[in-house]
């Protein structure tokens, strides 16, 4: 990560101006954002939970393994198995291109998210909403076409935060996939003895919420989608802190280590 940043202003297509950074110094994402991205990672091993064990047996957020499995499926002639699959792929792909457009030309700022970020992000919050009241009405067993709706949804929403984190630039990380992220920490992290500790917690978060809505499947199986929702929603909450301060106090509050 580069520590200085020139200053630059960013326009949209019609010529107005969408952000303007002027930055000396770049530092890391403050404490809410970086509690925010754990909370996001925690929502997203709940979604991904309900999606694997409840739904079609595909993730709705890790399209290297659902690619997998579609190759699998195919391979073995297994329709549904297919379906699921390219329900999922097809999903996540939208949620990336739909936000990809609303983001672009978004100035990615290292003290706060972007409003168009946070937009996305409530919107997602509303979608995970009504999908778990579908769920909850239905007892947590949707019939064959609501599986199908909630399946693709399930990974348009999860598609729309992975998009949204890398319009988030510098103030956010991945939270719908933690491969390489793991592989960074490793190598980068523990193998140079100065590893992190929001590395870790971001782990511990898709553990937990996929424990959480695991949990439930089996015990209350009506009440497994509501989890991400709350998670999301603190989320959110969370990284609205930044924009309450003013912009001196959160470069500021920005440049303290963590």
């Amino acid at each position: 990560m580069a520590d200085l940043e020139s200053p630059m202003t960013t326009t949209s297509p019609r010529g107005d101006i969408v952000e303007q950074q002027v930055q000396a110094k770049a530092g890391s994402p403050g404490r809410s954002l970086r509690i925010a991205v754990v909370l996001l990672v925690a929502a997203s091993g709940g979604v991904e939970a309900v999606s694997f064990l409840a739904l079609d047996k595909v993730f709705a957020g890790v399209m290297t393994s659902n690619l997998a499995l579609l190759g699998m499926a195919a391979g073995r002639a297994e329709g549904a198995g297919v379906k699921a699959a390219v329900l999922a792929l097809g999903g996540f792909a939208v949620g990336v291109l739909v936000v990809a457009l609303l983001t672009r030309g978004c100035a990615a700022l290292t003290t706060r998210w972007p409003r168009r970020v946070m937009l996305v992000l409530c919107v997602d919050g509303l979608l995970l909403a009504a999908g778990a009241l579908v769920w909850g009405l239905t007892g947590g067993a949707p019939g064959p076409v609501t599986r199908d709706i909630l399946q693709c949804g399930a990974a348009l929403v999860m598609g729309s935060q992975s998009a949204a984190m890398v319009a988030a630039g510098r103030a956010a990380a991945p939270t719908t996939y933690l491969t390489g992220t793991l592989a960074t920490f490793i190598t980068k992290g523990v193998g140079t003895g100065r590893p992190g500790v929001w590395v870790p917690l971001r782990f511990v978060g898709l553990i937990a919420g996929a424990a959480l809505s695991a949990g439930l499947l089996k015990h209350a199986p009506a009440w497994a989608a509501f989890p991400p929702v709350v998670l999301i929603l603190a989320a959110i909450t969370t990284a609205c802190v930044p924009l309450l301060k003013p912009p001196a106090a959160a470069e500021a509050t920005a440049s303290q280590p963590s």
